[in-house]
């Protein structure tokens, strides 16, 4: 398990415990979640974020979140704890962004989701180390992920083998299959919000730009998520019809075409090695470059993968359906198992 020390920020934690007697209420802002039963995955129900014990930082968000990684005290059970951290200056769009990865958590449930164990909403949590000037926290107890992110993955290793790459992209795949048929758009998939774990499952995490479509051609804001793997649509909804492709399914499927891309490239792929992917540039190569160009070391399979997936017009893209036929996620010599992957991503000391 090398590879998850190092990654790991191994910091003295800067951040006094809740206290024992802190009362962690559910307030109406936020809609609250019941404790998750004892199961496998959650072998203790957690009534109370004093129930967990911190035990290193894990990371840190957009400038009002963290990520620790916490005890069960009763169960000894490790979790993610995510906290998002407001004042009483915090913009309503956070709020509402916040509100709505909680609606989302309190309805997935799938081996390909990232797990929700419980949403609290406590002004008090932390208090002992911030100032939160009459604001709050909201906390999420995660499942926790011990193989980090794709994100990480890449940094060390670089790039992927096409059989582990396709093995993630299957997982992947079932996992937007799960959520589309939830009627709910992930709009973010990239390398960081990709989660693997000790047995090499990997799981689609963070539902904070989210959206759950209502009905047909609801309009949603094209510019939530991240830049760097949004779809021409999203990028110029005018010149690609995007206005036509409000509920963004199609959009989910452009991001994982350049997830498994820069995979196997071992950089990001609309920009020049050491190019700052900007937010003209990107504009620029998304909405009116021309078709990519496949690296000769790709198979047929990966490369007519791809081009599935990163087809400019969203009425000619793939669907996530058709994707989990293609012979790239198929076809036995290319695919790896969850076995394959954790001994690529976790190698024994």
């Amino acid at each position: 398990m090398t590879l998850v020390r190092e990654r790991r920020h191994q910091q003295a934690l800067k951040v006094s415990p809740p206290p024992a007697a802190a009362d962690f209420t559910h307030r109406s802002l936020f809609p609250a979640l019941s404790p998750a039963s004892s199961t496998p995955d959650s072998p203790g129900i957690i009534d109370n974020l004093s129930d967990l014990e911190k035990v290193a930082v894990l990371g840190h968000g957009d400038g009002y979140g963290t990520v620790y990684k916490v005890c069960h005290k009763k169960s000894s059970s490790i979790y993610a704890l995510k906290v998002l951290r407001f004042d009483n200056n915090a913009a309503s769009g956070v709020l509402q962004q916040a509100a709505r990865e909680a609606e989302i958590l309190k309805l997935v449930d799938s081996p390909y989701v990232i797990r929700c164990h419980g949403v609290f909403d406590s002004g008090a949590f932390m208090s002992a180390d911030h100032n939160n000037e009459g604001g709050g926290d909201l906390c999420f107890v995660m499942e926790y992920m011990e193989g980090g992110s794709l994100h990480d993955v890449l940094r060390a290793r670089q790039r992927l083998p096409e059989n582990v790459i396709s093995g993630m992209a299957k997982r992947v795949l079932e996992g937007l299959h799960y959520l589309h048929g939830m009627q709910i758009v992930h709009r973010d998939i990239k390398p960081s919000n990709l989660l693997i774990n000790s047995r090499g499952q990997v799981k689609i995490a963070d539902f904070g730009v989210s959206h759950l479509v209502a009905g047909a051609l609801e309009v949603c804001d094209s510019y939530m998520g991240t830049y760097a793997y949004m779809s021409p649509e999203r990028f110029d909804p005018e010149r690609w019809g995007g206005d036509n492709a409000a509920d963004g399914f199609a959009g989910d499927v452009w991001s994982l075409g350049l997830v498994v891309l820069q995979c196997h490239m071992g950089r990001f792929p609309l920009v020049g090695p050491g190019q700052k992917p900007d937010w003209a540039t990107l504009m620029c190569v998304i909405c009116f470059g021309e078709r990519l160009e496949m690296p000769e070391t790709a198979s047929p399979e990966l490369r007519s993968f791809i081009w599935r997936c990163l087809e400019k017009d969203w009425r000619k893209r793939a669907t996530v359906d058709e994707l989990l036929h293609h012979p790239f996620v198929n076809t036995t010599c290319c695919v790896s198992t969850d076995h394959e992957l954790v001994n690529f991503v976790l190698p024994a000391d």
